[in-house]
């Protein structure tokens, strides 16, 4: 983990400093979640910056701002973000939203329309193609693909739950959603719409197992998995006489010159 997305932090990490908490979140010097190889998993959840947040919410006033032809009435507290017109990233003309409190790496790509929330961290290189939301304090890595129609849940409460985690250099296909904590490893390609959640099944057919999380220790997608929707049956006679199945996710193989090259073109293409 080196780069700017999922860099391990040097030294203690800052305190919360309400008065400079969304400066700060979207500098990228506080995170909802940081890597750190000595936490589950690879990432500590910073529970005092996801409870900073939650307090911006106790002021309830409300206020409207407008851009161009858009009109916004929110808390007063997180506004829109009102800053991105000279930044070092492209925020495409059609309709997205930034919210106050939402870091933006060098070279980020928001194609219209797509929202980006409160905490949330975008890694640089990262593209968050069209109809994409990214949820509050997610974690998306440095040259994350988010394709058309993601859905990144928002993580925001209790504070000491892991916020949904994508590490560098992942592909998300269309349509998927990942929710509740689930951590997609750094490499890894999730197939177009699949839907995984924290306490999620995943079938691994390469090493004969099945990976799942918990409320607790939400499912994490090893490094470098190809996972692709999948189905399973319906245990029970009833389930076999009407012919039912579950649908499931299932990891095909490790991400190989094949994919890679297949991942390539859709970079290209953007």
């Amino acid at each position: 983990m080196t780069t700017e997305a999922t860099s391990i932090p040097g030294g203690p990490s800052p305190a919360v400093e309400p008065a400079t908490l969304l400066e700060d979140l979207e500098a990228g010097r506080l995170r909802a979640a940081e890597p750190d190889p000595t936490a589950p998993d690879g990432w500590r959840v910073r529970a005092d910056v996801k409870a900073a947040i939650l307090a911006c919410f106790a002021d309830r006033t409300s206020r409207s701002w407008a851009a161009g032809p858009l009109i916004f009435r929110d808390r007063a507290a997180i506004p829109p973000r009102e800053d991105l017109a000279d930044g070092p990233w492209r925020i495409v003309p059609g309709g997205s939203a930034i919210r106050r409190g939402a870091h933006l790496g060098d070279g980020v790509v928001v194609m219209p329309p797509s929202y980006v929330n409160v905490g949330a961290f975008v890694g640089a290189g990262a593209m968050v193609d069209s109809h994409v939301l990214v949820g509050s304090c997610a974690q998306i890595g440095a040259r994350v693909h988010l394709a058309a129609g993601v859905m990144i849940g928002g993580v925001l409460e209790p504070p000491g739950a892991r916020p949904v985690i994508v590490e560098d250099d992942a592909f998300i296909g269309a349509g998927s959603a990942l929710l509740e904590g689930v951590l997609v490893g750094r490499g890894a390609v999730i197939g177009a719409g699949v839907t995984l959640t924290g306490t999620s099944r995943l079938y691994d057919l390469v090493r004969e197992r099945v990976l799942d999380g918990s409320p607790e220790r939400p499912l994490v997608v090893p490094a470098g998995a190809v996972v692709v929707p999948g189905a399973r049956a319906v245990p029970g006679a009833f389930g076999a006489d009407h012919g039912l199945s579950l649908a499931t996710a299932v990891l095909v193989k490790d991400r190989d010159g094949a994919t890679s090259i297949r991942v390539a073109v859709e970079e290209a293409l953007r």
